[in-house]
């Protein structure tokens, strides 16, 4: 693939600023290169000492147009780490609901001033257990620290992917069904679309997605300006029509859906390498042109196996192939008799007569910022005016697995602290 890289200015000591008015009076905002949420609460110390932090803001990231120093920042489904037994998940706060935090700007620190726990439709709390079959299950069993296994939950939601919209509701796409929700300025939830057309409406997104690796569904979601086209993005490429099928594939699906119409369109997408995590966020320039970030798992900075690839990159879908099944088939369109994904790579999408989305390098986390980029999850992103790029980091609520079934605390390399949630200010050209 030809990749032109793009030049960008990062800030050094000069702050980026934007604007914001404040009785009828302009005032600028300044942007430090980073700043910290201050002082997470803590949300329980496990039995080996290790502190639990809500924290857990930086799955994603949006932004508040009419208030450049406010930033709406998601958590995921809650502290876990994997179990001792395949597919097996430790879930360490159950009835943790997954939420968004209000945070705003000052003085170069990110202050939380205000929590909207996301609930159903009848107000009743979400959590972050996996779904019953049928309505998105991941295949995951779930257990508390003490072992016992916890039963599936049709309110459960892995919230990875937001929006915020001009009326204050919020639109949020999780790695569970997946699921695109869609929630008022207070949480509560308005509609939840899934494959399988079981959410509030009754409307649904195309069947092919419920192929969707567990814990790798719809990582980013993004709005066109015009406030009427949802774009969301895959982590990784679907196990479609299986894992062994697709273990070569660079191939991910990016989905939009017109909020007022559920009309669908799919565009293949084409990641780095079969080595990296996946794409973990997508954000809106224009109508047809978006940023996304690919990343590795492992840290920034550290002395041993450092990361190697955490990138943004500017996409552009307006001469893309439109890969949708008009029979909305369980493994989707097929080509030659293979599914996208089974395509592998850019050779095998030109064989096929598929164009996928253009894809050029903007900015590399681990190279061009001011400094080391110290985490193993940059997760969102946002766009200030001006092209100032927002990146958040999941911090994971401060714990790690320890090896054996429990907790341990999530320790920067670099820095021997307990990561913590930041966002990163970039000014680049686009």
């Amino acid at each position: 693939m030809n990749k032109q890289v793009l030049s960008f200015t990062a800030a050094l000591t000069i702050a980026l600023t934007s604007c914001k008015k404040d009785n009828n009076e302009t005032k600028a905002i300044e942007y430090p290169t980073m700043a910290e949420a201050v002082d997470p609460a803590v949300l329980f110390t496990a039995s080996n000492g290790v502190k639990v932090y809500n924290g857990g803001y930086g799955s994603a990231v949006a932004v508040d147009p009419a208030s450049p120093d406010v930033f709406y920042m998601l958590t995921d489904r809650g502290s876990n780490v994997a179990g001792q037994a395949a597919n097996s998940i430790i879930i360490g706060k159950p009835d943790f609901a997954p939420q968004i935090g209000k945070f705003r700007l000052k003085d170069g620190k990110l202050m939380l001033e205000q929590v909207i726990e996301l609930k159903n439709s009848s107000g009743a709390k979400l959590n972050g257990l996996p779904n019953p079959a049928g309505m998105g299950a991941s295949g995951e069993t779930a257990y508390d620290l003490s072992g016992t296994v916890l039963t599936p939950s049709p309110d459960g939601i892995d919230s990875e992917g937001l929006v915020r919209m001009a009326d204050g509701s919020f639109w949020v796409s999780d790695e569970y069904g997946p699921h695109l929700a869609h929630f008022d300025a207070n949480g509560k939830a308005l509609e939840r679309i899934n494959p399988f057309g079981n959410g509030q409406g009754g409307r649904r997104i195309p069947a092919v997605f419920a192929t969707r690796r567990a814990n790798r569904g719809m990582e980013g979601l993004t709005i066109t300006p015009d406030g009427k086209t949802l774009v969301g993005i895959m982590q990784s490429p679907m196990y479609n029509p299986s894992r062994t099928a697709v273990s070569n594939s660079v191939v991910i699906r990016i989905l939009t859906y017109d909020i007022s119409s559920g009309a669908t369109k799919q565009y293949a997408y084409l990641m780095e390498s079969t080595s990296l995590t996946g794409v973990s966020e997508i954000v809106a320039v224009n109508s047809t042109t978006f940023l996304t970030l690919e990343r590795d798992g492992l840290f920034g900075g550290a002395p041993t196996n450092p990361a190697a690839f955490k990138k943004v990159f500017k996409i552009d879908l307006s001469s893309a192939t439109d890969i949708s099944d008009p029979t909305n088939g369980a493994n989707g369109k097929l080509f030659g008799g293979k599914t996208v994904e089974e395509l592998n790579n850019a050779a095998g999408l030109t064989a096929a007569g598929i164009t996928p989305v253009s894809k050029v390098l903007v900015l590399d986390l681990l190279r061009d910022l001011p400094s080391v980029y110290p985490h193993d999850k940059a997760e969102g992103l946002a766009l200030l005016p001006g092209n100032i790029l927002v990146i958040s980091n999941d911090d994971d609520f401060g714990v790690v697995d320890n090896g054996a079934s429990g907790f341990a605390q999530k320790m920067l390399p670099i820095t021997n602290k307990v990561d913590g949630n930041r966002l990163y200010f970039v000014k680049i050209n686009l």
